[in-house]
C-alpha cells in the first residue's frame, strides 16, 4: 500500500544509544513510523554508544525494549524483524581523541544521502561531539544535528552550547527538539485559532479573563533522581515545554506556517513577558516539594525518600507562576503556568477562561464559559457554555460542555510526539523545532527566578503527594478572582 508521507532513504545516527531516551522513546517512535510505512528498509538507523555490545546483542536489547514500549507495533513479528535488521550498532567512545571512528564511517552511506545525527547525551557533550564529527569529515552539505533538551542550565551555558555547535553546523541545520511541540494538541492550537476566525476574534484580553497552562504528573522522579535534583521543575518543564505552549497560545498570526515565520512570532511573546524582578518573584512564583502521601489508593514516598540520598534537598518538584504579556492583545490577561510531580491527576491542558457578562440578565448566571484544550493523556477540546436548563422552570441556565476527542474524530494517530519530530528532522522541516534566539530568550526570562531562589527569596513549600500542590497556589489566582480548573469542577 502506497503511503503519501513516505520519505527517501536516510542515515540516522543516535549517540547515546543505550540510554533511557533511546530505548523508551526514539527507537519505539521509529518502529511506529516503520510499521506505518513512512519509511522502508533501505534506511539505516545507526546506534552509537561506549558499551562493548555486539550488533546482535544490541538488537536483542532493542527488541525487548520495543516489545515493552511499543507493544502494538512489535506484535507484528515480520515488521519487527525487518526493523531490527536496519538497526546497526557501533561501539565508540566519542569523547576520547584516540577513538577509532572507522566502524561508524564504514556504515554511513554516500554523501548524497540525508544524514541526521541525534545527540541523546549530556548537553556538555554537544559541542565536543560536533567537533569530532567535523574532525572525521562526517558532516556533509545535507547533514543535520538534533539537540535534545535541556540546552544548558542557564543563559551562559546555553549560549556556550549554541556557539560550540554553531561552529560546525549552520543554524538551519541545527534542530533543537522539544517533544511538546510534537503533540497534536499543541499543534492544533494554531489551527484552532487561525483557521477559525470567530475564535480568533475572541482570542485576547477583551474576551479572555485569564489563561491556565498545566502540566501535572502523578509519578515521582523515579530513575531520573540524580538529573532532576540538579535541574528541578523550573528548568525541566517551564523553561522549555510550558513557555513553548504559552507562545503557541499567545502569539499573533504568523505570515505563513514556514518555520521562521512561526518562530518570529513565538520570539515576540518571549520578549514581551513581564520581567521577573525579585519583588515579582516573591509575589508571583510558588515553589514546592512533595512529601509522602497517597495516589490512587497507594502510599507513595516523599521526594527525599525517592532520592534515597540521606540528605535534605532544596530542589523544587512544583512551580506555579503568574505572569503577564506586555502587548495590546494580552495586557490585561494574567497567564498562570503550573507543573509538578506527584499531583492529584496526570493531565496537560490549557484553560482559557472567558470574561463574565457586564450586565447579566439571567439571575442564576453560572461561572463564565471556558475553552479547555486537552493535550494529555487524551487529546481533545471542551467548550463550556451556558445553556438553558430544560429541567427547571423559567429561564434557569447552567453550564454544559461541547466535547471533541481526537481519538474518536480521527483515524490517524501518532502514539508519541517523537514519531513526528524524528521524521521532520529527516525531511528537513524545522517548523516544530526551536531556534537559538528562542532558547536564549526563555533563559533570559527564567534566570531572575533562579537568582531569587538562590537568595532564598521564595520558600520551598511542602505539599502532600496526591494533592494539587502547595495550598498557597489557590491564593495566586484568588487575587484575580479566579480558580484553578479542578476547583471549577467541584
Amino acid at each position: 500500500m502506497a503511503h503519501t508521507n513516505r520519505i527517501d532513504p536516510f542515515d540516522f545516527i543516535i549517540f547515546g544509544a543505550t540510554g533511557d531516551l533511546t530505548m523508551r522513546k526514539l527507537l519505539p517512535a521509529f518502529l511506529q513510523r516503520f510499521h506505518a510505512q513512512e519509511f522502508q528498509d533501505d534506511a539505516s538507523i545507526i546506534c552509537v554508544a561506549r558499551s562493548a555490545h555486539s550488533p546482535d546483542q544490541y538488537r536483542e536489547q532493542v527488541g525487548r525494549a520495543l516489545k515493552e514500549f511499543s507493544p502494538a507495533a512489535a506484535q507484528d513479528t515480520e515488521t519487527l524483524n525487518k526493523f531490527l535488521a536496519i538497526v546497526q550498532y557501533v561501539s565508540l567512545d566519542a569523547t576520547k581523541e584516540d577513538s577509532d571512528w572507522t566502524a561508524l564511517k564504514d556504515r554511513l552511506s554516500d554523501a548524497e544521502r540525508t544524514r541526521v545525527f541525534y545527540l541523546a547525551t549530556s548537553p556538555a557533550l554537544y559541542a565536543p561531539l560536533c567537533a569530532a564529527l567535523a574532525d572525521h569529515s562526517l558532516i556533509t552539505p545535507i547533514t543535520r544535528v538534533v539537540l535534545e533538551k535541556p540546552i544548558g542550565v542557564n543563559l551562559k551555558t546555553a549560549t556556550e552550547i549554541n556557539d560550540g555547535v554553531g561552529r560546525f553546523f549552520s543554524e538551519d541545520s541545527i534542530y533543537r527538539i522539544d517533544h511538546y511541540l510534537g503533540k497534536e494538541g499543541v499543534q492544533n492550537i494554531l489551527a484552532l485559532r487561525f483557521a477559525n476566525p470567530a475564535l480568533e476574534k475572541l482570542w485576547s484580553s477583551d474576551a479572555i479573563a485569564h489563561v491556565q497552562i498545566t502540566a501535572a504528573e502523578t509519578v515521582g522522579v523515579g530513575k531520573r533522581g540524580p538529573y532532576y535534583d540538579e535541574s528541578g521543575a523550573l528548568r525541566d518543564m517551564v523553561q522549555n515545554h510550558l513557555l513553548q505552549v504559552l507562545c503557541m497560545v499567545a502569539m499573533d498570526a504568523p505570515a505563513s506556517l514556514q518555520a521562521d515565520d512561526l518562530r518570529n512570532e513565538k520570539l515576540k511573546v518571549l520578549n514581551a513577558l513581564r520581567p521577573m524582578t525579585p519583588d515579582m518573584v516573591r509575589h508571583n512564583v510558588i515553589r514546592g516539594q512533595y512529601t509522602a502521601g497517597r495516589i490512587d489508593g497507594q502510599d507513595v514516598p516523599s521526594y527525599a525518600e525517592d532520592l534515597a540520598q540521606n540528605r535534605a534537598s532544596n530542589t523544587e518538584t512544583f512551580v506555579a507562576i503568574r505572569t503577564k504579556i506586555r502587548s495590546s492583545r494580552w495586557g490585561n490577561t494574567p497567564f498562570y503556568l503550573r507543573t509538578g510531580k506527584r499531583l492529584a491527576a496526570k493531565t496537560t491542558e490549557i484553560v482559557l477562561q472567558f470574561r463574565p457578562q457586564m450586565w447579566p440578565i439571567f439571575t442564576n448566571t453560572p461561572s463564565p464559559g471556558r475553552l479547555v484544550i486537552r493535550i494529555a493523556p487524551k487529546e481533545g477540546l471542551s467548550l463550556v457554555l451556558a445553556t438553558k436548563d430544560p429541567g427547571a422552570g423559567g429561564f434557569r441556565v447552567r453550564n454544559a460542555a461541547l466535547d471533541m476527542s481526537y481519538e474518536n474524530q480521527f483515524t490517524i494517530e501518532y502514539h508519541d510526539s517523537y514519531e513526528r519530530l524524528l521524521l521532520d528532522a529527516v525531511r528537513g522541516n524545522p517548523a516544530l523545532f526551536i531556534r537559538r534566539d528562542e532558547v536564549e530568550a526563555s533563559w533570559r526570562w527564567i534566570e531572575p527566578i533562579l537568582d531569587s531562589w538562590r537568595h532564598a527569596l521564595s520558600p520551598l513549600e511542602p505539599y502532600p503527594a496526591g494533592s494539587w500542590g502547595p495550598a498557597s497556589t489557590r491564593a495566586l489566582l484568588a487575587r484575580d478572582g479566579a480558580l484553578w480548573h479542578e476547583d471549577m469542577l467541584t
